[in-house]
């Protein structure tokens, strides 16, 4: 029956059409659109399918589960964690050892070499090099070939091995700090790396945390401590953390042993923010049992920030959330490599058609096979093996570059293979929040209804404040109650009556106060050491001793601005806070229940009982689209909502609900219940929590500005000039993100901004795509969940119809979604793309992304250490690219172009010589010649060109449309590369031609001339190519012709023909007569002559639009 009932399964499902996901529950859609993607599987396994690419599907497939067999990967499971005992544990877990490395040992060398010969370029060099090992093929000596393979990839090796190193002492430094691990004997230190789960290990004060652990005991009395997790997720506000209850209120360490507990941990995974267990205490009468929640845990790589803590370890090495959420990012190859490397392969092409040319001119006599292979390996100088080293060394220097340009100060270039990448960019993606803006947040609107208040009338609301409270004290002086008697007493009244605008103040300030997750923080003053215990219940409360510490800045700005019109937060533990009042005196209120904030619910709530009154209330605060349904009908929250929005202000609504003692009683005992629950926890707790949020009362609604980055605005409208569309992906409400558009000028003055109407299902989207297909030269801004919809259905004609307009806004994106609309841009438009952020979230985007610039940002350094080049403004952007980009770009493209030329007017030569030879297939040069006409000869100026400027700077800035004329690519192209072939041939051709002509008697000193000619020839079409000179350029000119005439004196040995020299070795005489040097100097002339005639007429005629700039 079972096997039946198996096999049967896969055709009921074909026959099913519906989607059968949420999505196709709610949208009700009609079967026809769902059914191609159903067969759209099964369709591509064709012999196309297997050709197209299939076989690397295949292969890979394969290799996959030979590995899965070889390694077989243990599956991750829910595990129980005895305190104090890994011997108890069942399983083997990983060792905690960090391990960054890329190699170890024995795949160090293979791995390189892997690396390296996978380029088309050095797999070529390595087949010519090895074929010299075959005495029939051997053309010169072994060392002509090897010496300057063996230099790159000793070089490469090297580079490698040195980062290899520091990645090991990084490790072993890390994998070898000290911690104390609690035993039955006491305390023993342990290496990081020998920590077990079950092991109780004890973090001091400014240590790491070794593991992911579960939070047992602090020092501090509160049973609550603060740690740094900016290494982790890249924010840099401290996070709040809960010892376990039953652990904390043991009297003293040593009874961690005497009991006997488990914690019981879910399998590992990805979520930093979430994390479901149990803790279960068994030798207690009533076995004792408390839920842990993300609160209770310290995960490995943060950093503790106050007290000491004693945690039991419950994740280890790689199964830690620190680990398992590095993602290794892509190797990026720019695109002026590709290039480069297309046309290496067309020069491949070109020198085996010239063999198989010459073997067919003699008529494929004798061992014509062999003869091929040799003229192959003889004119393998048309493919420069310099070429590869010249432009890693020109990378090397634009980065050095970029970072000592003193214009852009704190640059940072961290992968130095794609400066050329900078100069490419089509499309530019950026953050928001702490991008274009400083995340930094100023109270502006406090909003009641009926009456609004502005940053100039703050004043009114702080009297309002004294008043009220100034009346509660007077009643409390008489009554013994605290300070919110007259709030209550209107309450009681009945709710018909309208509040007057002072108590609506108070109860809106005071909510403010109270519902969030702010703790004051006192620095200790160093003097008190001794008796910071004894200090601590009367510590300063001074004011100018206290920071903030939240887990948003628009949290903790809301409280500086309660501080600021008289209610002053000054301490706040895990079940309390104190409230201060403008005449000093404090309230108390005990914290019964907190529901953070996440990105799902948009809302945060708090559960406070009145120490003095007894009074229990929930207060919330949320984005308005979750508050708008859950408090009291009203009618002007939305419009409210929306004005702020317009003026740039992040906006939240505040309400709050009074509870009665058997109200919250009730509550408490779902709430607890559901926390313990292990299947489906999330969505259990939140619904007893919305049982509870229903009809609030409105208190207020607050308006915070978030200020633009410095010089946001030139710097977008530059960009603009430059050709590049920018697009600005984030997390934030449409409003706000529509209307910080416009303040950036992101979107210009008069154009028109078409919002995207929320669309859930394929006909909606139609109609939507159609209504925007009508608009012209207008900006579209669109969220999250549409855009998710479009690409579902729609997503070519989206792309095409979004890469028209000049500035597109996407709202609500998820991270992931940043980068999915970053791969988007690349497949469909094929242009370079470049992603700019500065938070943790940002990661996927700038690693997506072609070119990934990160910014250290209040949100922390992540995204900044993930990032290809980091920066420390918005605004270094501009000069980065218009300036370093594009120079970069422009000099590569020259730098590999003439390294080209250089090899190919070479085998033009060889190729003439043989020719005119009989075709026999003998080198003209002699090995040490090849070598130092690649090296000392001509290196130094050539690479003097990654000097070469067209414009200055300034000009560069000033002028941005140059910067467009790039993206076309129009420096590196065929075009440009079949000029320089031409070139070549004709430099080649005339070099060797001349010297056979000119010198018939003399025929010896062939070599001599020709090759003097040639260097001559080099050095003066580097002075051709240059556009400014530079005095390094000059003195490697020199230093060259230097070093060649130096050679000429000392080793005229080589400047013999073929392998025996005939006898007659060089005469310093001949070199020194007049013939010889008249000739040399005709021969150069013919050869480059007309080139710079040629050059000077272009010029003339039609100036490059850069040349136009700097006349």
């Amino acid at each position: 029956m079972t096997r039946y009932s198996l096999e049967d399964e896969p055709s009921n499902l074909d026959e099913m059409p519906l989607m059968m996901s949420e999505e196709g529950f709610e949208n009700e859609e009609s079967d026809y659109q769902t059914l191609p993607r159903a067969r759209v599987n099964q369709r591509h396994r064709g012999l196309g399918w297997f050709l197209c690419g299939g076989w690397k599907v295949l292969c890979g497939s394969c290799c996959d589960c030979l590995a899965h067999i070889c390694r077989r990967k243990k599956e991750l499971k829910a595990r129980t964690v005895w305190l104090g005992c890994p011997e108890k544990c069942e399983e083997k877990y990983p060792k905690n050892a960090i391990k960054n490395q890329k190699y170890n040992i024995f795949t160090f060398v293979p791995g390189v070499l892997y690396q390296q010969f996978k380029f088309f370029l050095n797999l070529y060099f390595l087949v010519v090099a090895c074929s010299q090992f075959v005495p029939s093929l051997k053309i010169g000596y072994l060392y002509t070939y090897w010496a300057p393979l063996g230099f790159v990839m000793a070089v490469t090796m090297v580079r490698e091995a040195v980062d290899e190193v520091r990645r090991y002492q990084r490790d072993k430094e890390m994998n070898s700090q000290l911690y104390s691990k609690l035993t039955v004997r006491g305390k023993i230190q342990v290496k990081s790396s020998d920590i077990q789960v079950g092991d109780l290990i004890i973090v001091e004060k400014n240590q790491r945390i070794p593991a992911d652990m579960i939070f047992l005991r602090t020092s501090e009395k509160a049973g609550s401590c603060f740690i740094r997790t900016d290494q982790l997720d890249g924010e840099t506000d401290w996070k709040l953390k809960v010892a376990v209850g039953c652990t904390q209120r043991l009297p003293a360490v040593g009874d961690l042993f005497s009991i006997s507990a488990y914690v019981y941990a879910q399998k590992p995974q990805l979520d930093i923010h979430s994390f479901e267990g149990n803790f279960t205490r068994e030798d207690a009468d009533p076995q004792i049992n408390e839920s842990l929640s993300i609160e209770n845990t310290l995960w490995a790589s943060t950093v503790v920030a106050s007290g000491t803590v004693i945690g039991v370890v419950i994740y280890t090495g790689k199964e830690t959330r620190s680990v398992l959420n590095t993602s290794f990012a892509k190797n990026k190859v720019g695109l002026l490599d590709l290039e480069l490397n297309r046309l290496t392969k067309a020069l491949f092409l070109a020198q085996v058609v010239l063999s198989i040319v010459m073997v067919a001119v003699q008529g494929f006599v004798g061992p014509w096979f062999r003869n091929l292979f040799r003229f192959v390996v003889l004119f393998s100088y048309i493919i420069p093996i310099s070429l590869r080293v010249n432009l890693d060394m020109g990378k090397s220097a634009y980065g050095w570059m970029i970072m000592k340009d003193e214009n852009i100060p704190g640059t940072v270039v961290r992968t130095s293979t794609i400066p050329e990448e900078l100069g490419r960019l089509v499309y530019l993606l950026t953050d928001k929040t702490g991008t274009l803006t400083q995340n930094e947040m100023v109270f502006k609107r406090l909003h009641l209804g009926t009456v609004s208040y502005g940053t100039d009338t703050m004043d009114e609301i702080q009297s309002h404040i004294i008043q009220s409270y100034g009346q509660g004290t007077s009643q409390t002086s008489a009554s013994g109650t605290s300070g919110s008697t007259p709030s209550r007493k209107t309450q009681t009244s009945g709710p018909k009556v309208r509040k007057s605008v002072s108590s609506r103040i108070h109860e809106a300030v005071k909510a403010i106060a109270l519902c969030h997750n702010v703790t004051p923080v006192y620095e200790s003053h160093a003097g008190v050491n001794g008796e910071t215990e004894s200090a601590e219940a009367d510590q300063d409360f001074s004011d100018d001793n206290r920071t903030y510490q939240a887990s948003s800045p628009d949290e903790v700005e809301l409280v500086r601005w309660t501080q600021s019109v008289g209610l002053t937060l000054v301490n706040r533990d895990l079940t309390s806070l104190q409230l201060r009042t403008p005449s000093g005196q404090i309230l108390s209120f005990f914290i019964l229940q907190i529901f953070p904030f996440t990105s799902e619910s948009k809302r945060m709530g708090i559960i406070v009982r009145e120490e003095s009154t007894g009074d229990i209330t929930f207060y919330m605060k949320g984005a308005d689209v979750a508050m708008a349904s859950i408090v009291q009908y009203n009618d002007w929250l939305e419009e409210e909502c929306g004005n702020m929005a317009r003026e740039g202000l992040r906006t939240l609504v505040v309400a709050k609900k009074s509870l009665s003692e058997e109200q919250y009683q009730d509550f408490e005992s779902r709430y607890n219940q559901a926390k313990l629950s292990i299947h489906d926890r999330g969505l259990k707790v939140a619904a007893v929590v919305e049982s509870l949020e229903r009809e609030m009362e409105l208190l207020c609604l607050t308006g915070v500005e978030d200020q633009l980055q410095a010089d946001v605005r030139p710097t977008l409208e530059l960009l603009r000039n430059a050709g590049i569309k920018i697009w600005m992906l984030t997390g934030d409400k449409l409003e706000t993100a529509t209307c910080i558009a416009k303040s950036s000028h992101l979107v210009s003055r008069n154009q028109d901004i078409h919002i995207f109407k929320p669309v859930s299902n394929r006909g909606e989207a139609h109609l939507e795509l159609n209504a925007f297909r009508r608009k012209h030269d207008c900006a579209l801004v669109i969220s999250g969940d549409s855009l998710e919809v479009c690409l579902r259905y729609y997503e070519h004609e989206f792309v095409e119809l979004a890469c028209q307009c000049p500035a597109v806004v996407c709202c609500r994106c998820s991270p992931t979604q940043k980068a999915q609309i970053v791969t988007l841009l690349q497949q469909h438009t094929a242009n370079r793309t470049c992603a700019i952020g500065d938070g943790g979230n940002d990661v996927s985007m700038i690693q997506a992304a072609d070119c990934g610039i990160g910014i250290e940002g209040k949100e922390g350094k992540q995204a900044s250490l993930a990032a290809d080049f980091s920066i420390t403004q918005f605004k270094h952007i501009g000069r980065l690219l218009m300036v370093h980009g594009r120079n970069s770009y422009k000099r590569s493209a020259a730098l590999g172009q003439f390294v080209m030329h250089r090899g190919m007017i070479i085998s033009t030569m060889q190729a003439v010589f043989s020719s005119v030879f009989y075709f026999a297939s003998v080198p003209l040069y002699q090995g040490f010649l090849m070598v130092g006409y690649a090296t000392m000869y001509t290196m130094f100026p050539v690479f003097s060109l990654v000097l070469d400027q067209d414009v200055k700077p300034e000009m560069a800035l000033l002028y941005p449309e140059l910067y467009k004329d790039l993206t076309k690519g129009r420096s590196l192209s065929f075009k440009t590369f079949l000029i320089w072939v031409l070139i070549s041939v004709y430099q080649g051709g005339i070099l060797m031609y001349g010297a056979l002509v000119l010198f018939e008697s003399e025929f010896v000193h062939v070599v001599a001339i020709s090759f003097t000619a040639l260097i001559l020839t080099e050095l003066l079409m580097v002075a051709l190519t240059i556009r400014t000179w530079h005095w390094l350029m000059v003195v490697a000119e020199f230093f060259s012709l230097g070093c060649y005439l130096a050679s000429l004196a000392f080793l005229n040995e080589y400047f013999g023909i073929g392998r025996v020299s005939l006898g007659a070795f060089l005469d310093l005489s001949f070199i020194t007569t007049w013939p010889f040097l008249w000739k040399v100097s005709a021969i150069t002339l013919v050869s480059c002559l007309p080139l710079y005639i040629i050059k000077y007429l272009k010029r003339k005629f039609s100036p490059p639009s850069y040349s136009k700039l700097s006349s």
